[in-house]
């Protein structure tokens, strides 16, 4: 129990300075920008997918979920946020550095996420600009999510950031803790059992492993792969679909619990669909 706890602290507290300066820059927008500013960030919000898949790649789980509380805040698109947590590749890349595997491996894996990224977040975005052509355009909830949090923003940005930071810290704190519990009742072996040599059905709970809202999916199925218990592309498929903690963080301050479990479908077919089609065609690193 005490070494749960010991993971859970560390893979909680490593997300307080993302998640202080995510909030910081809310802040900062809503009260100290001009409109123009404003203007800018909607403006290049078509080009979103494109810079939130290339940061998504970052070796780290904070950047899922600075772009979960843009999204909830509607700075950011939802093509924008899929194509970070497509490409997010969370523990995947330090692993893959400390086990040795080839550079020229590593960029490709890390190449297919961020261009699978890339297009689904454009697709998105373009299918809902069709869709909500000649609607009145949905305008930042940054206040929203203050009132939501009563982080009495009047008192100052770095005092409300703070008020958000731990808000959302204590959240994280508990889901990770059930979750790394239920990781070490289950096991990692009896998991990898159920993948091994299913071309087809190793994505499906590959995605499914994925979704769980913890950095230590991206290990377990990066281990998985790196032990040949699974192909790339049942690696892909789980990793496409991990975002780290973001989803929890995504039902915790994004309203509408409808919409939240359509976009978590959402990601889940897109990882699953693009790792069927990896195994199709036998792709190999």
């Amino acid at each position: 129990m005490l070494e749960i706890l010991e993971h859970t602290i560390e893979d909680s507290v490593k997300l307080i300075p993302f998640l202080f300066l995510t909030y910081l820059l809310m802040e900062y927008i809503e009260h100290k920008t001009k409109e123009k500013t404003k203007e800018t960030i909607k403006k290049s919000g078509k080009f979103g997918p494109f810079f939130g898949a290339w940061l998504g790649i970052v070796p780290q789980c904070g950047f899922s979920v600075s772009a979960t509380n843009l999204y909830a805040a509607r700075v950011i698109t939802l093509g924008t946020l899929i194509a970070v947590y497509l490409s997010t590749s969370d523990e995947m890349l330090p692993i893959f550095l400390s086990e040795g595997v080839a550079i020229d491996v590593i960029i490709k894996i890390l190449a297919i996420k961020l261009i699978i990224g890339m297009i689904a977040g454009f697709l998105i975005d373009f299918v809902i600009r069709i869709k909500n052509k000649g609607k009145e355009e949905e305008k930042e909830k940054i206040i929203d999510l203050c009132e939501k949090e009563h982080c009495h923003c009047e008192h100052g940005i770095w005092k409300s950031a703070l008020k958000h930071t731990v808000n959302i810290f204590i959240f994280i704190f508990i889901i990770t803790l059930i979750i790394n519990a239920a990781m070490h009742l289950i096991g990692e072996e009896r998991i990898a059992g159920f993948m091994l040599n299913r071309p087809i059905l190793g994505p499906i709970i590959s995605g499914l492993i994925g979704l769980i809202p913890n950095c230590a999916a991206s290990v377990i199925i990066t281990q998985m792969y790196l032990e040949s218990l699974i192909s790339v592309g049942t690696m892909i498929a789980g990793l496409l679909v991990g975002a780290g903690v973001g989803l929890a963080v995504l039902f915790r301050t994004n309203k509408g619990i409808k919409n939240n479990i359509k976009i978590m479908i959402l990601l889940y077919a897109i990882g699953v669909i693009s790792g069927i089609a990896l195994e199709l065609i036998g792709l190999t690193v």
